[in-house]
């Protein structure tokens, strides 16, 4: 296994933890699944997570990744978990979405209304 490969599997490993920690009980590395990739973290509903520890920042990369991996899975939500340089603890890491995601998630935990349907892309299959 390369070292960026071990520094990879190392970060999904400690999301994996710290959302098991913090409540999250089904949390889980998910395998690799090609070009139908579903994300890096399987364990809550509705919800795919990418991880990613670079030395090279990529947001718009990083995004359209997360936003493709999204739709395969036909998730509402989808966010990239990036490792912190400098930081161990996925706490201290970012989260990246793109702003119709977050605004989606504000919708559907209930702190906005649901917007009209064309102000928030679904994910695939969303609509009636």
């Amino acid at each position: 296994m390369s070292a960026s490969k071990r520094k990879g599997t190392a970060w999904e490993s400690a999301i994996v933890a710290y959302l098991t920690d913090n409540g999250v009980p089904h949390a889980e590395r998910r395998t690799l699944a090609g070009a139908k990739d579903r994300g890096d973290i399987a364990g809550i509903p509705g919800v795919v997570i990418e991880a990613k520890s670079a030395a090279r920042i990529d947001l718009a990369g990083w995004l359209d990744e997360t936003e493709a991996e999204r739709r395969n899975d036909r998730a509402p939500i989808g966010a990239a978990w990036v490792k912190r340089r400098g930081k161990a603890s996925p706490g201290h890491g970012y989260v990246l979405m793109t702003g119709e995601r977050f605004l989606r998630l504000l919708a559907d935990a209930g702190y906005i209304p649901q917007p009209p349907v064309n102000d928030i892309t679904p994910a695939d299959g969303d609509l009636p």
